[in-house]
C-alpha cells in the first residue's frame, strides 16, 4: 500500500510541511508593540513629561538678590525639601484637605448609594422605559463641570432662584446654601447630580453580566426580589462597588471646578477652599510655581497612597472570601 500523501495545512497535496522562519516570529512577536508606539508617545509627552518637569520644579526655588532688579537679580537654584516642608507647614493647605475630607464624607457614599440604587431598579423586570430612564440618569454626567456649578449656582442665589421665589410665596423660610454649613451640601448636590449617573451605568453593566440561571434558582428558592437583590446582586457586583468607589475618591481629591466656579456668587468660597485651588492660587495668583509644584506633587502621592492602600485592602478581603 502506498503511504498517504503528507498535505500542508492549506490541503496542498505533497508539498512538506513548512515551518514559519525565525525572522517571521520575530515579526509575528514584535507587531503589537508597534501598535503602542503612538500611545507610548503621547503618554510621555502629555503625562509623563509634565509629571516629571513639575517634580523637578519642586526641589528648586527663586533666589533673589538685593532688590531683585536687574539681570542676575533673580536665579533659580535648588532648594531641596524646602518646599515640601512649607506645604506641609501650611495651614490653607491643610485647611483646604480638611474641608475636602467634609465634603468626600458626604459625596460619596451618597452618590455611589443612589446609584447603586438606580442600577437595581432599572435591573428590575417591573422597570418599563428603561432606556429612557437609563438615559435620564446619565444625562448630567455628559454635562461639563463648569456649566453645571454654573447651573446650580443659578438655582442657589437667593436673589434669581426660582425655588426661593416659591418658597417666599408659600411663607417658608428660605436658607441660603452658599453660605456657611450649607455649602458644603450645595457643593456635594453639585458632584452627586453630575457623577452618579456614570457609576450607575458602571454597576448597572455588571447587573447585566450575571447569568438568568443564579435568578431562576434563587426564585425556584422562594426567594423574593429584596432578598435576591441583597444576597445575589450587591455580592455579586462587588467589584464594580470597588472600582466606582476607586473613581469617586480620586475625583473628591481633585475638587475644582465646583468651588471655583461658585467663588464668585460667595464669599464663604476662598481663593484656597480646595488643595488644588491653593495649588491654582500660588503658581497662578503668588508666581510661586515651586511650591505649587511641590504641593501638586504631595497631592498625587496622597491619591497614589490612598488609592493603592484602598485596592490592597479590598484584594486581600476579596482573597479571604475566596479561601472561605
Amino acid at each position: 500500500m502506498k503511504s498517504p500523501a503528507r498535505r500542508t495545512s492549506y490541503g496542498v497535496k505533497g508539498a512538506p510541511y513548512a515551518r514559519p522562519s525565525p525572522t517571521a516570529l520575530e515579526r509575528a512577536r514584535s507587531a503589537p508593540y508597534f501598535f503602542l508606539i503612538p500611545a507610548s508617545f503621547l503618554f510621555l509627552l502629555f503625562f509623563a513629561l509634565p509629571i516629571g518637569y513639575a517634580v523637578w520644579l519642586s526641589f528648586r526655588k527663586v533666589r533673589v538678590s538685593g532688590l531683585g532688579l536687574g539681570a542676575g537679580a533673580r536665579e533659580e537654584v535648588w532648594a531641596g525639601l524646602e518646599n515640601y516642608t512649607g506645604a506641609l507647614s501650611d495651614s490653607e493647605l491643610l485647611g483646604g484637605a480638611l474641608r475636602v475630607l467634609g465634603y468626600g464624607c458626604i459625596v460619596v457614599p451618597v452618590m455611589l448609594g443612589l446609584a447603586l440604587l438606580f442600577a437595581l431598579m432599572l435591573d428590575s423586570e417591573k422597570v418599563r422605559l428603561t432606556p429612557f430612564t437609563r438615559l435620564a440618569i446619565f444625562l448630567p454626567y455628559a454635562i461639563p463641570g463648569v456649566v453645571a456649578a454654573l447651573l446650580w449656582g443659578f438655582l442657589y442665589l437667593p436673589d434669581v432662584s426660582p425655588f426661593h421665589f416659591v418658597l417666599d410665596r408659600l411663607g417658608l423660610p428660605q436658607p441660603d446654601l452658599l453660605d456657611g454649613g450649607p455649602l458644603y451640601l450645595a457643593l456635594s448636590n453639585i458632584a452627586v447630580w453630575g457623577g452618579t449617573g456614570f457609576n450607575m451605568i458602571v454597576i448597572y453593566t455588571a447587573l447585566r453580566a450575571i447569568p438568568a440561571e443564579v435568578y431562576e434558582a434563587a426564585r425556584l428558592d422562594g426567594a423574593t426580589p429584596l432578598q435576591i437583590a441583597l444576597r445575589i446582586k450587591i455580592p455579586m457586583v462587588a467589584p464594580s462597588l470597588v472600582l466606582t468607589f476607586f473613581f469617586s475618591i480620586i475625583a473628591t481629591l481633585q475638587v475644582f471646578n465646583e468651588p471655583t466656579t461658585l467663588k464668585p456668587l460667595t464669599n464663604s468660597v476662598s481663593t484656597t477652599w480646595s488643595p488644588l485651588m491653593k495649588v491654582y492660587q500660588d503658581a497662578f495668583g503668588n508666581g510661586d510655581i515651586h511650591a505649587a509644584a511641590a504641593q501638586a506633587t504631595l497631592i498625587a502621592l496622597a491619591t497614589l497612597v490612598l488609592s493603592f492602600g484602598f485596592l490592597r485592602a479590598a484584594n486581600r478581603r476579596n482573597k479571604q472570601e475566596a479561601a472561605r
